[in-house]
C-alpha cells in the first residue's frame, strides 16, 4: 500500500469547488492501493461557506492535518491576501513535519490556491518525495489579455499583480513536477506551448468525477433555506454555478429562444433560477445573468442570486428542479466538471456549450441531456433557433434523457479513482527510475 499526502487547503466542512475532486475520490483510493492523508487549512481561517454534510461523505478513519493561516484581513491585499499565500508558511511547517516522519511516496496538490504548489519543489529537495499537480483551472491564463472587453474579477490592478506572480511561479514548479492531472485536455497543450524548454509532463486528463451516492444521502432543506419551493404551481428551471461574461453567448441564445419561440403558457408558469453566480463574498457579488435576461424582456421570470450556497443545498436544488440548464463558456478549454451532478440528478437537462468543449463529447458518450453546441461564429439567432428546436418545440424540458450508466462509470468517483491511482503509480515509478540514473 502506497501513501499519498493530499494537499487541499479547502477541505470539509469548508464548501469550495476545488476540494470536491479529492472529497469524492478519497473513499475509493484505498481499494486501489493508495492510503491517503490530507493537509488542509484550519476551516476558521478560510473565507468560504461551511457544509457539515460534506464531512459525512469522507471515508472513516481519514487523517486530516490542519495548518493555520494568517488573518482574513489580509485577503484584501493584492497578491498576498489569497488563501495560498496566507497559509503558505503554516502549510510548509506542517508538511515538513509530516514528510520528515517518512513513509509518504507522493504529494498530490489538488487546489486552485496555486501558490501552495510552490511547496512541491521544496519537499522534493528536502525529503526526496515526488509531487503531482492538479490543474482544475489554468494557473496562468491569457483569457483576459486576449479579451480586453471582458471585466476582470477583482479589477485589473489586482489581476495584473497576481498574474505576474503566477507567471514567475509556474515554470519553477513545473520543472520539478512528476506529472499533472487536468480537468481539460487544453491545459497540458497550453503548458507545452508556454514552456517549450520544459519536457512535456505526463498528464492524466480527468474532469471532476460524479458521485452517485451523494444523491442518496441528501439532507432535508428547511423551507426558509430553499431558493425555490417545489410544487408551488410554477415550473422551476435551475442553474447552480458561477456566472460571468464568458457565458453571455450561451445565455443570449437561451433567452432569445424563450422570447421568440416559447409559448405563452410556458412563459406564464416559468421561473429560471441562477444560484451562486459570483465568487465574491455574501452580498458583494455583481449580477451578470439577470441584466442579460432584462435585455430580452425576461426579467420577470429570471431570479439571480450571486451568493454561493453549500454543496448539499446545491444538490437539493438540482434534484428538485423541473428542469436544469447549464450554460457554457465561450472559452473552449472550460470543462464545467459540475456537469456530472447535473447528469446524476436525473432531471430534464439542457447543456449549451462550445463545440470544442469536452462536455459535448461527454454527452455524446453517456447521454443524459439535450446538448446544443455553439461556435465562435454562430449567430445568436441561429443558436436560439437550435435551442428552440431541440428543447422547446420537442418538449424536451419535460422529459428526462436516460443516462447510460455503464458508459458513465469511467467518469464516476469509483472509475476515476482507479484511473488516478494507476497514474500516481506510474508517476512514482518514473520518479524512482529518474533518481536512480
Amino acid at each position: 500500500m502506497r501513501r499519498v499526502l493530499v494537499v487541499s487547503p479547502h477541505f470539509p466542512p469548508v464548501s469550495a469547488a476545488d476540494m470536491q475532486r479529492v472529497r469524492m475520490l478519497l473513499p475509493f483510493l484505498g481499494r486501489n492501493g493508495w492510503q491517503a492523508e490530507v493537509l488542509a487549512v484550519d476551516p476558521d481561517k478560510v473565507l468560504a461557506p461551511m457544509d457539515p454534510w460534506s464531512v459525512g461523505t469522507l471515508p472513516p478513519g481519514l487523517k486530516v492535518h490542519h495548518a493555520n493561516a494568517l488573518g482574513r484581513r489580509l485577503a484584501r491585499v493584492p497578491g498576498l491576501g489569497t488563501l495560498g499565500m496566507r497559509a503558505l508558511p503554516a502549510l510548509a511547517r506542517t508538511g515538513d513535519r509530516l514528510l520528515a516522519g517518512g513513509g509518504f511516496d507522493l504529494v498530490y496538490f489538488s487546489t486552485t490556491a496555486f501558490e501552495v504548489h510552490m511547496l512541491g519543489p521544496r519537499w522534493k529537495r528536502r525529503f526526496g518525495v515526488p509531487f503531482v499537480m492538479d490543474y482544475q483551472d489554468a494557473w496562468v491564463s491569457d483569457y483576459y489579455r486576449e479579451h480586453p472587453e471582458v471585466p476582470v474579477p477583482g479589477g485589473r490592478l489586482k489581476y495584473a499583480i497576481v498574474s505576474a506572480m503566477h507567471r514567475w511561479m509556474e515554470p519553477r514548479v513545473l520543472r520539478e513536477c512528476a506529472g499533472i492531472t487536468s480537468v481539460s485536455p487544453e491545459y497540458p497543450r497550453q503548458l507545452a506551448r508556454r514552456y517549450p524548454g520544459i519536457a512535456p509532463l505526463p498528464a492524466l486528463v480527468q474532469p471532476f468525477p460524479g458521485a452517485p451516492a451523494d444523491f442518496g444521502r441528501l439532507p432535508e432543506v428547511a423551507p426558509a433555506d430553499r431558493p425555490y419551493e417545489p410544487g408551488d404551481g410554477r415550473r422551476h428551471w435551475v442553474y447552480v454555478g458561477r456566472g460571468g461574461s464568458d457565458m453571455a453567448r450561451a445565455l443570449r441564445g437561451l433567452f432569445m429562444a424563450l422570447r421568440d419561440h416559447a409559448d405563452e403558457a410556458l412563459l406564464a408558469s416559468l421561473t429560471l433560477h441562477f444560484i451562486g453566480t459570483s465568487y465574491a463574498g455574501a452580498g458583494k457579488g455583481s449580477k451578470t445573468i439577470a441584466p442579460l435576461a432584462a435585455e430580452y424582456g425576461l426579467a420577470h421570470i429570471v431570479e439571480e442570486s450571486t451568493d454561493r450556497i453549500d454543496y448539499a443545498r446545491a444538490l437539493w436544488c438540482l434534484r428538485n428542479a423541473d428542469a436544469l440548464i447549464v450554460p457554457g463558456s465561450d472559452d473552449p478549454a472550460y470543462t464545467a466538471s459540475k456537469i456530472y451532478p447535473y447528469l446524476l440528478a436525473r432531471r430534464p437537462l439542457l447543456a449549451i456549450f462550445h463545440a470544442r468543449s469536452t462536455v459535448v463529447e461527454l454527452i455524446e458518450k453517456v447521454a443524459g441531456a439535450v446538448c446544443v453546441p455553439f461556435s465562435d461564429t454562430l449567430p445568436a439567432a441561429e443558436l436560439a433557433g437550435r435551442i428552440a428546436g431541440r428543447w422547446l418545440e420537442e418538449d424536451a424540458h419535460r422529459r428526462v434523457v436516460p443516462l447510460d450508466t455503464e458508459a458513465f462509470h469511467p467518469y464516476s468517483d469509483a472509475g476515476c479513482a482507479a484511473d488516478l491511482a494507476q497514474f500516481l503509480d506510474a508517476c512514482v515509478e518514473r520518479a524512482a527510475g529518474g533518481a536512480g540514473r
